[in-house]
C-alpha cells in the first residue's frame, strides 16, 4: 500500500502542483519517506525492535503529512473532502478492496479529475495508517514480550557468567599469570 501511495503521489505531483513547486518535493518526499522508513524498520528488526518501532512511527507521520498536502491541495483549490457516508466514498472503498485496483490504479490516476485522485488518495493513505497501526501494535507486543537486542544480549552475558562463575577458565589462567 506505500508502494501505491508512493507511486500516485509522483503521478498527481506532476499532473496537478507546479513544477518547481515546494509543494511538490514535500509531497514526493513524505510519500518515499513512508515506504523507506517501513523497509528500513524490517531490515533492522532482527537487531533493534526499539528502531523498528520509532521507523514505523516514523513512516506514519510521513502519511499524515502527505494526506494534510491532499486535504490542503482540495481546500484551496475549492474542491470537496469525501467524508464518511459520502456514497461516492463508500463506492471508492469497495473498488480498493478488489483485486482489479491493484492492476488498474496506474492507468485509474492518469485520468482521475483532481477531485476523485486527492479523496483515492486520502483514502489509500487512512487504509495505510490503519495497517501501519495494527503493525505498530504488533511489534511494541513482540518488544514486550521478548525484549531487544540489548535485554538478549545482557542475558546471554550474566548466562555465561553464571556458567563461569564470572570468568571463563582461560581468563583465570591469564589473570594468574600476572
Amino acid at each position: 500500500m506505500a508502494l501505491i501511495v508512493s507511486v500516485i503521489t509522483e503521478v498527481f505531483v506532476d499532473r496537478f502542483v507546479a513544477r518547481g513547486s515546494r509543494t511538490t518535493d514535500q509531497m514526493q518526499q513524505a510519500a518515499r519517506s513512508c515506504k523507506q522508513n517501513i523497509v528500513e524498520g524490517s531490515a533492522a528488526a532482527p537487531t533493534s525492535k526499539e528502531t523498528e518501532i520509532k521507523l514505523t512511527n516514523v513512516a506514519r507521520a510521513s502519511l499524515s503529512e502527505l494526506e494534510e498536502d491532499y486535504n490542503d491541495y482540495l481546500v484551496f483549490n475549492r474542491l470537496s473532502r469525501w467524508e464518511k457516508g459520502h456514497p461516492r466514498l463508500e463506492k471508492l472503498r469497495l473498488y480498493l478492496r478488489s483485486q482489479c485496483f491493484e492492476t488498474e490504479y496506474r492507468d485509474l490516476v492518469a485520468r482521475l479529475p483532481a477531485e476523485e485522485f486527492c479523496n483515492l488518495a486520502i483514502t489509500l493513505i487512512r487504509q495505510t495508517q490503519y495497517l501501519l497501526d495494527r503493525l505498530l501494535e504488533s511489534q511494541q507486543r513482540r518488544f514486550l514480550e521478548s525484549g531487544g537486542i540489548r535485554e538478549a544480549m545482557s542475558r546471554a552475558r550474566r548466562d555465561y557468567r553464571e556458567r563461569y562463575q564470572g570468568y571463563p577458565p582461560e581468563w583465570n589462567n591469564r589473570n594468574n599469570r600476572k
